[in-house]
């Protein structure tokens, strides 16, 4: 059976993996050492249950604690970004979206060497929790970094960055939030950008590359192959 909340992560009814078109390939869920010991040490303190956010209705001060301005990440990969963004701003409260649970554990890792208290982690499609989870106008930012590319052009329609997806960002972000993106590969930058063109409540288009931001290895690797970053900016009219 599909799950609308974590897409392709079921078996039809006879077995087989399903075949769901998602922005994002499902990889091993295998753990290593270290981050298995990360897992078993932190999960319960910042990856939020899955059913939970899946099936009830959101409620931040649950998650966090408190009230305070909610930015979201999607796709936060093994942490480099959250976790460094998170600890510069402790008066926001900063959501990662991945669904990779290796990455997962990895930035568990991160968040206990630096002990980021406001930062909780979700393991659901972001598109889906989006649009179905967090309510229009509630949040301050969206970090959208190094997205997979599916350079290939038939795999093109698996981009993230695509009408429903803007969007749905559009709706959720309030008056005057952010939507900073990043990718190093130049032909997703023109892409994200005349999507983005036709969203009229968004404003703004390719910006100097945010200082804040620090250089991951995605980030690296596109330089040693030759593909500077593009960052994007657009603000919420």
């Amino acid at each position: 059976m599909s799950d609308p909340a974590r897409p392709g992560a079921g078996v039809t009814e006879d077995g087989r993996p399903l075949q769901v078109v998602t922005s994002y390939a499902r990889r091993g869920s295998r753990l290593n050492g270290p981050q298995q010991k990360a897992w078993d040490a932190a999960a319960d303190r910042w990856v939020l249950p899955t059913d939970a956010v899946a099936h009830e209705t959101w409620n931040q001060r649950r998650w966090f604690g408190r009230e305070a301005p909610l930015v979201v990440e999607v796709g936060s990969g093994d942490g480099e970004s959250v976790a460094a963004l998170a600890a510069t701003r402790p008066e926001q409260d900063v959501l990662a979206v991945e669904v990779w649970r290796p990455g997962v554990a990895g930035t568990l890792r991160r968040l206990l060497a630096a002990d980021v208290p406001n930062v909780r982690l979700v393991m659901l499609d972001a598109t889906w929790l989006l649009e179905h989870r967090l309510p229009p106008g509630s949040l301050a930012e969206v970090w959208t970094f190094f997205p997979d590319p599916w350079p290939k052009k038939r795999h093109h329609k698996r981009r993230l960055v695509g009408p429903r997806f803007a969007g749905v960002v559009a709706s959720r972000l309030r008056a005057g939030g952010l939507w900073r993106l990043a990718t190093d590969w130049p032909d997703y930058a023109d892409h994200a950008e005349q999507t983005l063109a036709t969203v009229p409540e968004l404003v703004g288009g390719r910006t100097e590359r945010w200082a804040e931001r620090p250089v991951t290895r995605f980030e690296r690797r596109g330089l040693d192959a030759g593909r500077p970053p593009v960052d994007l900016t657009y603000r919420r009219v």
